[in-house]
């Protein structure tokens, strides 16, 4: 018998290859940046982790500001074509900076440099966040039913904990033996491949949703549809920004959604911190080189395997919920104690620890978020919620990286016989904030299983011409 390469559905199987080599891509791109800043650009400067930071500052402010207003934009749009030309675009972008990459870095001003790195990441990130919802509407349209839905969520984490066991390894040697220009290559080649990818799935449209059809009035002859202006087609556009509110009143009618949504914000918190200062911290704190960081995030990759397949078994044994809190609390008591290692190797296998409850608890919010969500608000709940999680990311990264590289001058403490220098203790304090957030999960997430999804305002009748 023929073993079946097929993952679901081969719809859903061309379209998971396309973005896992676009993963993989953007996990060696993400990589080579961090690291072409800290040891090339700043090296030695006592504003590295900032100039670092602001790498991340960049990407978050995309999700931030153009986020949100991006939902309601793929809510009206084709799907399938707004992936196509999100993958275009980006890929035009990573083409164009790898052309710049290859004038020598003497050649320009650092400052000129970090701003041609930044502005590419803003748009870059920008790009994605209408990709991003378009992609989550369609896999809700592609995949039906809670078990396949949760497989989905589970190969999407361990496809991208995968990319991120391939990417930063590769990434230093390329970056450190052929130089930067390649390893962004690799990633403008990636979004062609996603392209590729997109243009032979065949997308189902979305059906008409069942309740507002239900709720609607009976059309009169030669009116529109009911339910076709609940979907947001074959009816005047009602305007950007007041679409934009109904999917902010959406969200904020749903105690699931909001619940969801402040417990991920503060374990963001935690994580931006990690983000910024981990290539500090594996180069100080743990004695290693900087081309030893790329295997910290091979750590983490198969971790975040492991925790993909487990994450079935959890959700299956003590429910989602349980699965999310829980999953807080081991994350981050493993973060802060990682932040008291002293060696490369005890630092690896922590990572690799910390990766799998990490995995196994975004892996069990993702059903839940869909399932709150109804069909024509998933592009503006999507593009609320990862916002403003990022919003929190973000704001961990500029203070983190304010603190290391500044904010604390000549911090040292030694606690109950523990010597705590500016980086870790950023580090242990963002594991402490990842247990708070595991603590208001277990409070504030409703006892029921199911997600409730709230009742979108009614479709307004439509008054006839004169």
């Amino acid at each position: 018998m023929r073993a079946r390469l097929t993952l679901i559905s081969p719809d859903y199987t061309r379209l998971w290859f396309g973005q896992a080599v676009s993963t993989v891509g953007d996990a060696v791109f993400s990589t080579t940046l961090v690291l072409w800043v800290a040891t090339v650009l700043a090296k030695g400067e006592p504003w590295a982790p900032q100039a670092v930071s602001g790498v991340l500052l960049a990407g978050g402010a995309a999700m931030l500001f153009v986020g949100p207003i991006a939902g309601v934009f793929v809510d009206r749009w084709n799907k399938r074509a707004t992936m196509l030309g999100t993958e275009v675009l980006r890929g035009t972008i990573v083409a164009m900076l790898t052309a710049v990459s290859l004038l020598p870095v003497h050649a320009m001003p650092v400052a000129v440099w970090l701003t041609l790195i930044y502005v590419s990441v803003l748009v870059l990130n920008s790009t994605g966040q209408f990709f991003t919802p378009a992609r989550f509407s369609v896999i809700a349209e592609m995949v039906s039913g809670e078990a396949d839905r949760a497989r989905a969520a589970g190969i999407a984490q361990a496809t991208a904990q995968t990319a991120w066991i391939i990417g930063p390894p590769l990434a230093a040697p390329l970056l450190f033996s052929v130089g930067l220009e390649w390893a962004l290559l690799l990633n403008a080649v990636s979004y062609l491949v996603s392209y590729i990818a997109i243009r032979s799935v065949d997308i189902p449209a979305a059906p008409v949703p069942e309740r507002a059809a239900a709720s609607a009035p009976e059309k009169e002859p030669g009116a529109a549809e009911p339910a076709a202006l609940a979907a947001g087609e074959g009816r005047k556009r009602t305007g950007l920004l007041t679409e934009f509110r109904a999917g902010l009143r959406f969200f904020a009618r749903s105690r699931f959604l909001v619940a969801l949504l402040v417990l991920a914000a503060i374990g963001q918190l935690g994580m931006g911190a990690l983000s910024t200062l981990n290539v500090f911290f594996v180069t100080g704190n743990l004695h290693g080189s900087a081309e030893q960081f790329g295997y910290f995030g091979m750590a983490m990759g198969f971790g975040g395997i492991a925790g993909a397949l487990c994450a079935g078994r959890a959700v299956k044994l003590i429910g989602a919920r349980r699965t999310t809190w829980i999953g807080l609390l081991i994350t981050g008591t493993l973060l802060f104690v990682y932040s008291r290692q002293d060696n490369v190797v005890a630092g690896l296998v922590l990572m690799l620890t910390f990766a799998i409850p990490l995995t196994t608890l975004n892996t069990a919010m993702s059903p839940l978020l869909l399932a709150a969500t109804t069909r024509e608000f998933r592009g503006r709940v999507v593009a609320v919620f990862y916002p403003l999680t990022r919003l929190s990311s973000l704001l961990a990264a500029a203070l983190s990286g304010w603190l290391a590289g500044g904010g604390l001058p000549h911090f040292g403490r030694t606690v109950a016989g523990m010597h705590f220098t500016p980086v870790d203790t950023i580090i242990a304090g963002a594991g402490v904030l990842v247990v708070a957030a595991g603590v208001y999960a277990r409070i504030a997430l409703p006892d029921t299983e199911a997600a409730p999804a709230p009742t979108p305002d009614p479709v307004p009748a439509v008054k006839a011409g004169p």
